[in-house]
């Protein structure tokens, strides 16, 4: 039976890479993610938050489109987050900033996809 618990809530999060290596160095070196390669285009990611279970893939793509949702990551350290962002190789779109319920930047990864990191 299915967990009632679990409907319309977000589960899983695929975003889009242009070159494989170099996404799982960002996301692993960045945010500290555990990544488990499936395939040489496929790359599972665990962000720690729900245990062992992934909360998303990374997936080879030939271009990535920009302009899909924006996924935000939660930062205890909102600073350091975006030290962390800027030396890994991301672009800072908008650096830290006041939104409700607390403070965010957003950011481009080294495939171009656009994510946002809020902290209280």
């Amino acid at each position: 039976m299915a967990d009632a618990g679990k409907h319309h809530v977000i589960d899983y999060v695929e975003i889009y890479v242009t070159d494989m290596d170099r996404a799982k160095a960002f996301y692993g070196e960045v945010f500290g993610w555990k990544l488990t390669e499936y395939a040489p285009s496929y790359v599972g990611f665990s962000d720690g938050a729900r245990g062992v279970r992934e909360a998303g893939g990374l997936c080879l793509v030939e271009n990535v489109t920009p302009g899909g949702p924006l996924v935000l990551l939660y930062s205890a350290d909102l600073e350091q987050s975006q030290k962390a962002v800027q030396s890994g190789g991301g672009k800072l779109r908008k650096r830290i900033y006041p939104f409700p319920g607390g403070r965010r930047f957003e950011f481009e990864d080294p495939s171009g996809n656009v994510l946002g990191v809020w902290g209280e």
